[in-house]
């Protein structure tokens, strides 16, 4: 029978679609300026997708929508953790005559995340064509990493000035941030209870972020 709709609709990959749209909802309130949702909101967008992949486990998955599960993971993953960060970071400097260093930030993250993400899928799907046992590691630091580290950014940067530090800080942040996207380091992959550690930090965080 035809299909009314294309594409998969899972349930983790309906997490998936929540987490990108939580994303695009960051988008629009850090272009309000409201930058603490802004960030509330990039941060569940990283809560969903810490699950997403326990729930494709669970679920029984044709092959067509394994590999569906891949790409549109790293899609949503590069809006998520790429653009939404970027753009945060843009709207910092107000309007300033120094948000040209924004944007060159942004352009980084972007760009790196892009070329990670398109790597990953690559050596994943020929990993998953030689073996059936869980990841253990990642080469380079996971996109969803910028998930964390662009609040933590946004809190220190705000404890040293709102004023000028603050945008600079987190520009410098997004640019580092993009260097470990690419280089090719072994990043251990978080599994069981250690995530609901990172839940609970992820929490102690956001009111930092409310309290700066």
């Amino acid at each position: 029978m035809r299909k009314k709709f294309i594409g998969c609709y899972n349930p983790s990959v309906i997490l998936t679609y929540i987490g990108l749209t939580s994303a695009v909802i960051s988008i629009w309130l850090a272009m309000c300026h409201i930058t603490s949702w802004s960030i509330f909101c990039l941060m569940f967008s990283g809560l969903c997708d810490m699950f997403d992949g326990t729930i494709a486990r669970r679920i029984k998955r044709s092959e067509t929508a394994k590999k569906f599960g891949i790409q549109i993971d790293s899609l949503c993953d590069l809006v998520c953790f790429g653009v939404t960060p970027a753009i945060l970071g843009i709207t910092l400097y107000n309007g300033g005559r120094l948000e040209f260093i924004g944007v060159i930030a942004g352009v980084c993250l972007v760009l790196a995340a892009v070329i990670r993400l398109a790597y990953f899928n690559v050596a994943e799907e020929e990993r998953q064509q030689n073996s059936t046992e869980r990841r253990h590691s990642y080469e380079g630091l996971p996109v969803t990493n910028s998930s964390v580290i662009a609040p933590f950014a946004y809190c220190v940067g705000s404890l040293i000035s709102k004023k000028y530090v603050l945008p600079l800080f987190y520009s410098v942040s997004l640019i580092a941030t993009a260097f470990f996207f690419i280089f090719n380091i072994k990043i251990p992959k978080i599994y069981g209870k250690a995530n609901y550690v990172i839940i609970g930090l992820a929490l102690l965080l956001f009111i930092a972020v409310l309290i700066v």
